[in-house]
């Protein structure tokens, strides 16, 4: 999804995937959809840096990785976009912003919808969420949505998470698994993501820059494990997120109904301890995507808003070519451990 960022205030949005063609990517969206996650920046006032739209390049890798078991820059998957920090629209956690029914802080963001916590760098080594695998309903139009748990993306510029892409390429849903290390292009797994399937993401600092980033269907019956490093990573959020990929800016959010978020921990703790701030997706004035309150501090739902989804697939129409004002792609990011098991 986005570099994983939202614009917000200041918030980041996240490097805009691919510079390939339209067609060529809804070619390869054909297996499996694994948009990535576009990290929400949603910090206090003066915290953040604000980056345009115009300043987010393309990042994304030509090489498949070695093994076959998944697939650097995303070819084929998600229409080719990362997930990207959220810029976000007001305050959270606290910091002056109106209160949720849940008794969260609430804000918006451009591309986020769900729960983030943000501190000092350093703060947060580990994230973890569950959910079920939510159905895309497709009209004509293209649209995308991504699920995942990641560290960072809330008024830091990187974004480390893993998580699940559903998305609409002409009429058609596609659904599939990927990793991200924002601004680095997200990664694709091979393994098959279904509607229904309870999917799980957790994602661990072990010091010095060094993650390790897992995700699992459990109906299917996987796990996919990679270890990866950054040495610009600040640890200076959580989260537990769906949202819109993009390519600078958000893209048209899929109607997904409604996704089904459990477990939600920060640390040793339910997210719920470490008082979040609840965000609600807002593009263009128009709500996409609301976050119900915390249940039980770890568990809630993100619902896509009837009216967008509605405005989200009108008749089919020749799409833009997204790489059209996309920057030179980045070179492949070397080929990461990864670990998986398979029925």
């Amino acid at each position: 999804m986005f570099g994983r960022r939202s614009p917000r205030h200041p918030r980041r949005t996240r490097h805009a995937r691919r510079a390939r063609t339209w067609r060529a990517r809804l070619a390869g969206l054909g297996g499996c959809a694994a948009a990535l996650l576009i990290a929400c920046g949603v910090a206090a006032p003066g915290t953040e840096r604000a980056v345009s739209a115009s300043s987010v390049h393309v990042a994304r890798a030509d090489d498949a990785i070695q093994g076959g078991t998944a697939q650097a820059g995303g070819w084929g998957q998600g229409g080719g976009y990362p997930m990207m920090p959220s810029p976000a629209a007001g305050p959270v956690n606290g910091r002056g912003g109106a209160v949720s029914a849940g008794g969260a802080a609430a804000a918006t963001s451009a591309n986020w919808a769900g729960y983030a916590v943000t501190g000092p760098p350093g703060t947060f080594t580990s994230v973890s969420g569950s959910w079920t695998q939510p159905a895309v309903t497709c009209g004509a139009a293209n649209a995308f949505s991504s699920f995942w748990a990641g560290l960072d993306g809330d008024g830091t510029p990187t974004v480390e998470q893993t998580g699940t892409e559903a998305d609409c390429s002409t009429g058609t849903a596609t659904y599939g698994g990927w990793y991200e290390m924002f601004p680095n292009a997200p990664v694709f797994y091979a393994n098959p993501v279904q509607p229904g399937d309870s999917m799980s993401a957790s994602v661990v600092a072990g010091g010095g820059g060094a993650f390790t980033l897992t995700l699992t269907d459990a109906t299917q019956g996987w796990t996919q494990t990679t270890q990866q490093a950054s040495a610009t990573a600040r640890l200076g959020s959580a989260e537990v997120i769906a949202e819109a990929p993009g390519n600078g800016t958000a893209l048209p959010l899929a109607n997904f109904g409604t996704v089904n978020f459990t477990n939600a921990t920060v640390g040793n703790t339910v997210i719920g301890n470490a008082h979040p701030a609840a965000l609600t997706m807002v593009s263009g004035g128009i709500t996409e995507a609301t976050p119900s309150a915390l249940t039980g501090g770890n568990s809630f739902t993100v619902t896509r808003d009837g009216s967008a989804a509605a405005a989200a697939s009108p008749p089919a129409t020749a799409p833009p070519s997204p790489g059209a004002n996309m920057s030179r792609p980045a070179p492949s990011p070397a080929a990461p451990v990864t670990a998986s098991t398979a029925p």
